[in-house]
């Protein structure tokens, strides 16, 4: 049976994005370059909202040319060779190894009967409806030290309480925090 682990950078007053979209100040260091080279490369699929999918499916097939980071270059081979999904109404046009839900049911039904790990990247419209829906098995948040003051946050309208494990925190890179938490069986 597959699970859904969830990986979102936040700052530290909780939001993913600033008040005008801005997602430049997550800081790609040494130590989270390889954290998630590492995490991607054990999961089975890489996992997306239809926003996410966009802005990924535009970088990271050329990210060797734009890539300011040289983490960015060694991951975007990777980040190609993954099988990937993305959960849409509307999206249809997609390369080979990528694989279109129309809705969180038929992802669940898939991950269940799939071995390995769907790595959800990102996004708060995605992981919201599959919190609510208790179909998260891990979340991976990095806390970066930065205050937006407002903007996007991983969750909206939750309204759920769930129960959940904290399995590793660690620094990476002398300022960021790493928290990994599992949900707790209820």
């Amino acid at each position: 049976m597959g699970k859904i682990v969830h990986l979102v950078h936040q700052s530290l007053d909780g939001y993913i994005e600033g008040p005008n979209g801005e997602f430049y100040w997550p800081a790609n260091d040494m130590g989270v370059s390889a954290y998630l080279r590492e995490l991607t490369g054990t999961a089975g699929t890489l996992l997306y909202g239809r926003v996410t999918w966009d802005f990924m499916s535009d970088y990271w097939p050329r990210a060797e040319q734009l890539a300011f980071h040289p983490g960015d270059a060694e991951f975007a081979p990777v980040w190609r060779a993954k099988p990937k999904a993305v959960v849409s109404r509307t999206l249809t046009d997609v390369p080979r190894n990528v694989r279109v839900f129309p809705d969180i049911a038929s992802l669940a039904e898939t991950a269940a009967g799939e071995p390995g790990t769907f790595l959800l990247c990102g996004g708060s419209e995605l992981a919201s409806s599959l919190t609510r829906a208790g179909l998260i098995d891990e979340f991976h948040i990095f806390v970066h030290p930065v205050l937006l003051g407002g903007g996007r946050t991983v969750f909206t309208e939750v309204n759920t309480c769930a129960p959940l494990r904290l399995t590793e925190s660690r620094v990476l890179d002398d300022h960021i925090v790493l928290l990994r938490h599992e949900r707790i069986a209820a």
